[in-house]
């Protein structure tokens, strides 16, 4: 079986209520009419139309090889680029979109599920958590602003049967505008200590004592910041503090060594060798990596097992469409390390479901493992008609 060529799609969505969210995704077609699709996990930010090109980039050097060599294929896609080496989210994403569609090629020609061909299936529901309640938890984005709005968004998830949820408390000021990184970087005023943790303890009163809250930071504090807010949140029993600073190991010990609260870190970590010192220092209890940037399947499964020597947790990264949902699935079923799903509001909205032929959306709180072969999910017809699509063969 060899690959034939690929088709590299940067889909138009329309998102009226999120412009900017710019899903990339490409299928790879084989001699054997099998094919597999692949996903770029840079939808948001301003990386997506990197990743449409390096994706056309790497394409060129795998046409004509056999699809299910995803080792020999990644090994080359790293070596003989010369930028994938020490490498960043652009060409990571790239390669991770072809390795996902070739395990998604795998599954198919054997007839199995991927979590198979990883290992097997430890557990068929997932524990999900109702991510980044800030943007609302509905079917379109709807800021919070309010301590009210924080609050509704956290009581519709549980009422939902989440038994966790994860907000960025530091996002949008009272007035509505989003905080700027000037207003979020080195020792916080009073007044937005004040803000955040009123919100947190507001919402850690709603939902009671059950219900695990995740703080989510994006890194848009720095070190000394996320430590004095890290502080104040204790008493709160925050589940975990995500991304509390810059993806940098020595900063990140030194907000391990003085707040009393698990860390998690990961969606802008990539590969192995970007992880090892994490695990090396014991800065970090949670691992996110994202499987659509950090190197594919292939690699995040590498990156998993190194956490399990040193006892710490996974919970892929999900922010991007429906094909990565489905990959995290896979990957977090097979593994012994599993913490918890991330299910992300943008999963709820309908411009993100229309890009596959299937909807896996959490029931009371825990999502099923797909067990269709390869992924279990595949593209409609919506992303080859909508936005920009680019054949390499």
């Amino acid at each position: 079986m060899k690959i034939t060529k690929i088709d590299i799609m940067l889909v138009d969505v329309n998102p009226v209520d999120n412009p900017g969210w710019e899903p990339i995704v490409c299928r790879v077609y084989t001699d054997s009419g099998i094919y597999g699709d692949g996903e770029a996990a840079l939808a948001y930010g301003r990386a997506s139309r990197a990743a449409f090109g390096m994706i056309q980039d790497l394409a060129g050097l795998v046409i004509g090889m056999d699809p299910l060599s995803n080792e020999v294929i990644w090994e080359k896609l790293y070596k003989a680029t010369f930028w994938g080496q020490n490498g960043g989210p652009v060409v990571f994403a790239g390669i991770s979109a072809i390795d996902i569609a070739l395990w998604d090629i795998k599954g198919k020609h054997f007839g199995v599920p991927v979590y198979q061909l990883l290992g097997g299936k430890m557990r068929q529901k997932l524990r999900c958590y109702a991510s980044q309640l800030q943007f609302g938890w509905g079917d379109k984005r709807t800021p919070a602003y309010s301590i009210a709005d924080y609050v509704n968004n956290a009581k519709a998830a549980v009422a939902e049967g989440y038994d966790a949820i994860k907000i960025d408390f530091f996002t949008f000021a009272p007035d509505g505008h989003r905080f700027s990184s000037e207003e979020t970087t080195r020792i916080q005023s009073p007044a937005n200590v004040n803000l955040v943790i009123s919100r947190l303890a507001a919402v850690r009163e709603a939902v009671g004592p059950d219900v695990d809250i995740i703080m989510e930071n994006h890194s848009y504090i720095d070190a000394q910041g996320a430590v004095q807010l890290g502080r104040l949140a204790e008493q709160y029993n925050v589940l975990f503090f995500e991304e509390p600073t810059t993806p940098n190991p020595k900063m990140n010990q030194f907000v391990a060594d003085r707040v009393r609260i698990p860390i998690a870190q990961g969606e802008r970590i990539y590969t192995r060798w970007g992880y090892a010192p994490y695990f090396e220092d014991g800065s970090i209890q949670l691992i996110q990596p994202d499987i659509g940037n950090c190197g594919g399947i292939t690699e995040a499964k590498k990156i998993c097992d190194l956490a399990h020597i040193y006892d710490v947790g996974v919970q892929a990264h999900v922010c991007a469409g429906p094909l990565s949902t489905a990959a995290a699935l896979h990957l977090e079923a097979a593994i012994p390390n599993f913490t918890i799903h991330e299910h992300h509001v943008y999963n709820r909205f309908a411009y993100n479901k229309a890009m596959c032929i299937y909807d896996y959306q959490p029931v009371q709180g825990s999502i099923d493992v797909p067990d269709l072969p390869g992924l279990g999910n595949e593209l409609s017809d919506f992303c080859f008609t909508h936005g920009q699509k680019v054949t390499v063969q």
